[in-house]
């Protein structure tokens, strides 16, 4: 199984996908670690990505996913993935990839954000992540969970989530 763990700055995508992974015996991948040293440096200082910026962080995500895809491995990524050309970018690399979205609101995160430390993403920057932001849609099937329970109570909720999709009958065909 691999899963995407999306939502912006600061909503959790981090702790909750290490321990998701932890709990599906898989591999966690963090987005930042993607990011080019001048995408990272734009946003210390303030500056919003574009999607250009973004172009070549997404692909190299993609090709991770790609490659523990054709090896069969288990694997969480956390990535904002904010719009859903992004999505369909890494959704390209796997066909099975599962979409998890944290959602919350912006009074919220901009509280976790403000009490961060040590991360290269300023708060000034969350009012450009929800301007960017477009939450998956019910064609991406994704699971949607609430960031104003704790990590635990949202890893059970989307197991549980993730655990009925792959019980649910095949309608492909």
């Amino acid at each position: 199984m691999i899963v995407l763990v999306m939502g912006v700055a600061g909503c959790g995508k981090t702790t909750v996908g290490a321990r998701l992974a932890n709990a599906l015996g898989a591999r966690f991948h963090e987005g930042d670690a993607f990011h080019p040293p001048a995408n990272v440096e734009k946003m210390r200082r303030g500056e919003p990505l574009t999607d250009q910026d973004r172009l070549p962080w997404l692909k190299a995500i993609a090709a991770a996913i790609a490659s523990a895809d054709a090896a069969g491995e288990s694997a969480v990524f956390a990535c904002s993935a904010l719009k859903r050309s992004y999505r369909d970018i890494l959704r390209a690399a796997s066909a099975t990839l599962r979409i998890v979205y944290l959602s919350g609101g912006e009074a919220l995160i901009r509280e976790r954000l403000e009490a961060r430390r040590g991360h290269f993403m300023p708060p000034s920057l969350l009012p450009s992540q929800f301007r960017t932001l477009e939450p998956p849609d019910p064609a991406e099937q994704a699971v949607v969970v609430d960031i104003g329970q704790s990590p635990d109570a949202i890893v059970a909720r989307v197991r549980a989530a993730l655990d009925r999709s792959d019980d649910a009958p095949d309608t492909s065909r």
